[in-house]
C-alpha cells in the first residue's frame, strides 16, 4: 500500500501556485504575455516556437522562449536560431518545469522589449499539468504519431489547457490515426478548447495559432 502525505503535496503545490502568481506579476510589469507549451516529445513544441516567431515579428511582435528540458539544450539551440531572447531550464530528474524555475529564467532574461514569452515545457503528458508556471495561456501540442488515442489517455491535459493543436496531420493516414475521434475526444474533455489542425514542417496552420495567440 502507498502511503501519501496529503498535507506535503498541498504545501508543494501551494508554494509553486504562489511562486506562479508572482512570475504572473512579474509578466504583467513588462507588458509580456506569456503561454505554456506542453505536449509529448517529438510532438512539435519546438516546431511550433520556430515557426510561429518570425510569424508574429512579421505582425510586429517580439518573442522570446524558456527551453524547458530534463537534460542537454538541443531544442534551445534550435530556438536560439531564430534570434530570439531564450534561456535553457534543464530540471535535472524532474519531469515537468516548475514555478521556481521559470522565475530563475526570468532573473537572466531582458523582458524589457519583449512582447510575447512560450514556456516550452518537458516532453510529459502528465506532470507537467499540476504545476502553473505563470503563463497566461495553456496550449497542448500533440501528433498524429502519438496515436488517435493520446487524448483519452491524458484528460487532465486537455481539461488544463486552452488551446489543442493537432500536429502532424500530413501523417495520419500512413499512421492508421483517426484526427476525427482526437478532436472528439478533445470537445469531451474541454468543449470550449480551440482546436487548431497543423502541419508545422511545413508551416500550415501557423497563422491560425498566431491569430489565437493574440486574440
Amino acid at each position: 500500500m502507498h502511503h501519501v502525505d496529503v498535507h506535503m503535496e498541498a504545501e508543494i503545490y501551494g508554494a509553486n501556485n504562489r511562486l506562479a502568481e508572482h512570475n504572473a506579476e512579474h509578466f504583467k510589469a513588462h507588458n509580456v504575455r506569456a503561454f505554456d507549451l506542453l505536449g509529448a516529445i517529438g510532438s512539435g513544441k519546438t516546431s511550433l516556437i520556430e515557426k510561429i516567431v518570425p510569424e508574429l515579428k512579421s505582425r510586429g511582435k517580439v518573442s522570446a522562449a524558456i527551453a524547458g528540458d530534463v537534460y542537454g539544450d538541443d531544442d534551445f539551440q534550435r530556438i536560439v536560431k531564430t534570434g530570439i531572447i531564450a534561456f535553457n531550464a534543464n530540471t535535472g530528474k524532474e519531469c515537468h518545469l516548475d514555478a521556481h524555475l521559470v522565475h530563475h529564467a526570468l532573473d537572466h532574461m531582458d523582458l524589457d522589449d519583449v512582447d510575447i514569452v512560450f514556456i516550452e515545457n518537458v516532453g510529459n503528458m502528465v506532470c507537467p499539468t499540476d504545476f502553473k508556471l505563470g503563463a497566461e495561456k495553456r496550449i497542448v501540442v500533440i501528433s498524429t504519431t502519438e496515436g488517435d488515442d493520446v487524448v483519452n489517455k491524458h484528460p487532465m491535459m486537455f481539461r488544463d489547457c486552452q488551446i489543442a493543436i493537432i500536429n502532424k496531420v500530413d501523417l495520419a493516414e500512413a499512421v492508421g490515426c483517426n484526427v476525427e475521434r482526437m478532436i472528439a475526444d478533445i470537445k469531451r474533455y474541454n468543449p470550449e478548447m480551440l482546436i487548431i489542425k497543423t502541419n508545422l514542417k511545413k508551416g500550415e496552420g501557423v497563422k491560425e495559432i498566431a491569430d489565437a495567440i493574440l486574440a
